[in-house]
């Protein structure tokens, strides 16, 4: 430009361009923090490729993704495990399957569990008043089944089958406590056991007393009824005093 403000020879070659000077600094705040923010993207883009860098020419990264993909596995599969065991471990204390295979003590003597088939188990819990027990031993005397009083964790049952109107061979110690961690007894329990050895029903004594003497007929043939494979008889419930 020269001096009477027209402008002047370019002496580079250049194109001419219009360069406007504000007359406030403030104007440019703007086009400040761009060139800032621009500065910081930049900054940041090259910690990132000194990290970056390293790890693509040592061959790492696909070492952790392969440890992330193990872990991911280990992690479905103990997941997969312990999932399938708490939906099937409850399921053996339910109606329709078979009894848990175990050895008891009937009348002292020891048997499998399997030998109680056909029959209804009472199970007495700790601390068990048991006030209904009668009533459920005369339901199984009417119906012509085989009723075992059966002691769950350490109880013994003896006296109670005595008290009960019940002979020795009819009171059973769960001495592997099979039944009382299957069936989990907190009050008087009655497990009505088919002749094949799967539970037909489960029934738990809720104050109410038990009505199973219908339920308790369906558990074997008629012909089983008053007489055992191993040659007893059904029980036979006297005017004993109820057990406490």
């Amino acid at each position: 430009m020269n001096i009477g403000g027209d402008p002047g020879r370019d002496d580079y070659g250049l194109p001419p361009a219009g360069v406007e000077i504000p007359d406030d600094a403030r104007e440019l705040d703007r086009d400040v923090q761009a060139y800032y923010r621009e500065l910081r993207a930049l900054r940041w883009r090259r910690r990132t490729h000194r990290l970056a860098v390293p790890l693509m020419r040592d061959g790492l990264v696909l070492p952790l993704l392969a440890g992330c993909l193990a872990l991911t596995l280990l992690a479905g599969t103990l997941l997969t495990v312990f999932s399938s065991t708490e939906m099937t471990a409850p399921s053996m204390g339910r109606p329709g399957h078979q009894l848990p295979e175990a050895i008891v003590l009937v009348g002292g003597m020891e048997a499998p569990l399997s030998s109680l088939n056909g029959s209804v188990l009472a199970l007495v819990p700790p601390h068990c008043g048991c006030v209904h027990l009668r009533q459920l031993a005369l339901e199984a005397a009417t119906a012509g089944v085989q009723i075992y009083i059966v002691g769950t964790h350490g109880v013994q049952v003896a006296d109670i089958a005595r008290h009960t109107g019940l002979a020795a061979t009819h009171a059973v110690e769960d001495t592997e406590n099979a039944l009382g961690s299957t069936y989990r007894p907190a009050t008087l329990t009655a497990v009505l056991v088919k002749a094949n050895g799967s539970v037909a029903r489960i029934v738990r004594d809720r104050g109410r007393g038990f009505a199973l003497t219908s339920a308790l007929r369906s558990l074997v043939p008629a012909a089983s009824r008053t007489q055992r494979p191993s040659g007893t008889t059904a029980a036979s419930v006297t005017a004993s005093p109820a057990a406490s």
